[in-house]
């Protein structure tokens, strides 16, 4: 579990048999001083397990499915800088939201604009991502915690205001129309979802304890 707070940028680039080396660029030795084998780390928002640890990164493998699902398999992704966060540890502070490092599908960027104060990016989102894009709500967008200031569901894009200091801190100033990033929903939202699908089937005096239990709710 990640908060799409952002500890530094990476490249990555494939190597053979699935395994991807991923490269720190920025804040290594901070990164690098609370990293271990097994870790989980945040790579543009794509969750990857740390299985070996070099002395300026690490070395992961990403599934097929990933690459299907992410931007990972795309030779976009891997000729820019990549976005790096390691996995909350217990007690520590969630400054943006529960951000799982499950990719949803995959976005692009429409137009970036600066304002007076930040920098307003639209992105059109994929049917998968789509349904959970609500108005003030949180997205994580190539791993990043940002509040969605519109939503336009006829075009499904979706707009999110961004502070300087993480628009200067992260890829997104890397970004041009056309470029493409990961998207990942609010994971209340998909609970949510589930529990009303779930109670169209249900009667509401058979909403019980054994039955929220057993749908993971307790």
């Amino acid at each position: 579990m990640f908060t799409g707070l952002i500890q530094g940028l990476g490249t990555i680039k494939p190597l053979e048999n699935d395994f991807w080396q991923i490269t720190f660029v920025s804040n290594s030795d901070t990164i690098l001083a609370d990293l271990t084998y097994g870790d989980s780390v945040a790579v543009d928002g794509i969750c990857l397990t740390v299985e070996e640890i070099l002395k300026d990164g690490f070395i992961a493998t990403a599934s097929p499915e990933t690459l299907v699902r992410t931007t990972l398999g795309r030779e976009e992704t891997q000729a820019r800088y990549v976005n790096i966060e390691t996995s909350l540890r217990v007690g520590g502070k969630v400054g943006g939201h529960f951000v799982m490092g499950h990719v949803d599908g995959i976005g692009e960027l429409i137009s970036a604009a600066q304002t007076a104060s930040s920098w307003e990016m639209t992105f059109v989102a994929s049917t998968e991502c789509d349904r959970y894009i609500v108005p003030k709500g949180s997205i994580a967008v190539n791993g990043i915690s940002l509040t969605i200031a519109a939503y336009q569901p006829q075009q499904s894009q979706f707009t999110v205001a961004v502070i300087p200091v993480t628009y200067a801190e992260t890829n997104l100033n890397y970004l041009v129309p056309g470029s493409y990033v990961n998207l990942e929903g609010d994971i209340l939202g998909k609970y949510v979802e589930k529990f009303l699908s779930q109670g169209q089937k249900h009667h509401q005096e058979d909403v019980t304890p054994a039955f929220l239990a057993e749908h993971g709710y307790l």
